[in-house]
């Protein structure tokens, strides 16, 4: 069984796609001809390193969008696609999205399964029944156009951190992966702080772990950039209950995605910052307005995303011929 382990997102991405370059097998599923390499174990030591700092992978406006849309518990398709448009191909006719991760994690036949996992480990923290299913039997009664490539998460606490292994059947590396890790890291640190613990590693199993050949540049790019800094990303989420600051955050992403007149931030700078990242989204087609946000972020540290951004547009706006510039 391979096993990648790294420090941060961005090691770890590159150790995963100089293999499956190496010794990937070309295959040919559903979705287009991939590079596949199986049985796979990723280890990120570090879970606050959780975002790619690279210039070609480095994305934090859509893993925000999408872990709003999963702790908000909707399956709305609209909600999604406002953050990622290629959602769509995966909605049934009817607008529906099976493999919507959501309504499986707070009201899965009923059950909210990240306060299960809380409540197990509170009474009994040696517990190894700490577990979210996402993949269900019944999601291979249909022909669905998407089910959930996540199996199951488990949560333990091991030398008074809190691990977490994540069960995956399928992962892409180049658009799943980085997403995953983000979303599944920040629900990590969400159960920590509401247990009062710290963060352990985070450990990531796949059984078709693989690279879709209509990727290939674009990675190429993105191991052509080298290797980059190892330090974390992400401040630590502040100590305590974190689940009020959820909610006010996510009434916020919804004011934001929805240009409501007034906009009420969560009150505090780790929370307020996410907040502000999903409005630089909003305003990402407007550099004035990129620049004006950057004095209000508590964190430095995410100031590289809004530059990448504004690099970006830079770009767009030269002209084409240079000689009349």
């Amino acid at each position: 069984m391979p096993h990648y382990e790294a420090p941060t997102l961005d090691d770890l991405m590159r150790r995963v796609m100089t293999d499956v370059f190496e010794s990937g097998e070309r295959l040919n599923p559903s979705k287009g001809e991939t590079l596949d390499l199986h049985a796979c174990s990723l280890e990120l030591t570090n879970p606050l390193a959780r975002l790619s700092r690279s210039a070609t992978r480095g994305h934090v406006f859509s893993p925000l969008g999408e872990l709003c849309w999963y702790l908000s518990g909707s399956d709305d398709l609209g909600f999604i696609q406002h953050y990622l448009p290629h959602y769509g191909d995966y909605a049934e006719d009817d607008g529906s999205v099976m493999g919507a991760y959501g309504p499986r994690l707070v009201n899965f036949d009923g059950v909210n399964q990240i306060d299960y996992v809380i409540a197990q480990l509170s009474r009994k923290p040696a517990s190894r029944r700490a577990v979210i299913q996402l993949f269900d039997h019944s999601d291979v009664q249909g022909e669905y156009r998407d089910v959930p490539c996540t199996c199951t998460m488990q949560f333990l606490v091991r030398h008074g951190r809190l691990q977490m292994v994540v069960n995956m059947r399928s992962n892409d590396i180049y658009k799943g992966l980085p997403h995953d890790v983000f979303s599944f890291t920040m629900l990590q640190e969400l159960v920590a702080r509401s247990l009062g613990l710290e963060l352990g590693s985070y450990v990531h199993f796949v059984g078709s772990l693989h690279l879709y050949t209509s990727d290939e540049a674009n990675v190429t790019r993105f191991l052509d950039e080298g290797w980059l800094s190892s330090e974390a990303i992400m401040p630590p989420m502040p100590p305590g209950d974190p689940w009020a600051d959820v909610r006010a955050l996510l009434r916020a992403e919804y004011q934001i995605r929805t240009a409501a007149e007034e906009v009420t931030y969560p009150g505090s700078p780790y929370w307020d910052d996410l907040a502000r990242l999903l409005e630089a989204f909003e305003k990402r087609h407007q550099s004035d307005a990129l620049q004006g946000l950057r004095s209000k972020f508590a964190y430095d540290s995410f100031w590289i995303y809004l530059r990448n951004r504004l690099d970006r547009l830079e770009v767009q706006q030269q002209p084409d011929d240079l000689s009349e510039s």
